[in-house]
């Protein structure tokens, strides 16, 4: 299994490395990118940053023999399940409460106060689209939930 690697317009942050992380393209570059149809999904998830899945990065892993795992927002993830069909499996991944995602966003120490709040408040909206997933993971317990997560996957493709 391998991790898809999501585009996005936004600034790269500290610690972080292109074509790793994130291809970081300029905001020009992804739109036409979306005019040129390269994208599988994508979305303008926050005010002028978009982020979606690049078709050239699904061939490369498929092209290695391997299963993709995508880490995206909510949209992005019931636009792959639209894509895939049957043959994705969507896992919604969530804390406990807002007051832990909070909690974590502070211990990070990547988000100033206002990016936080946005952050804060995506989530909260974000849960009311649970139930349009396969599953859902609670990560309380990081331990826990990467094994009821991998018992998940194994199960769906039979391993």
């Amino acid at each position: 299994m391998k991790f898809s690697v999501s585009a996005t317009s936004r600034e790269i942050r500290k610690n972080e490395t292109d074509k790793i992380d994130y291809f970081f393209l300029a905001r020009h570059e992804f739109t036409e990118k979306i005019k040129n149809e390269e994208f599988v999904e994508w979305e303008e998830v926050y005010d002028g940053s978009y982020y979606g899945t690049l078709k050239s990065e699904v061939e490369r892993i498929w092209s290695q023999g391997d299963y993709i795992i995508f880490d995206v927002d909510v949209k992005g993830a019931i636009n792959l399940k639209k894509y895939f069909g049957e043959k994705g499996l969507s896992l919604f991944i969530r804390v406990k409460d807002l007051d832990e995602l909070e909690k974590r966003l502070r211990l990070r120490g990547t988000e100033n106060e206002r990016n936080m709040q946005k952050r804060i408040n995506k989530a909260k909206f974000e849960m009311n689209f649970e139930s349009s997933f396969d599953r859902v993971v609670i990560n309380d317990i990081l331990e826990d939930a990467q094994d009821e997560a991998e018992r998940i996957v194994r199960e769906f493709l039979n391993l």
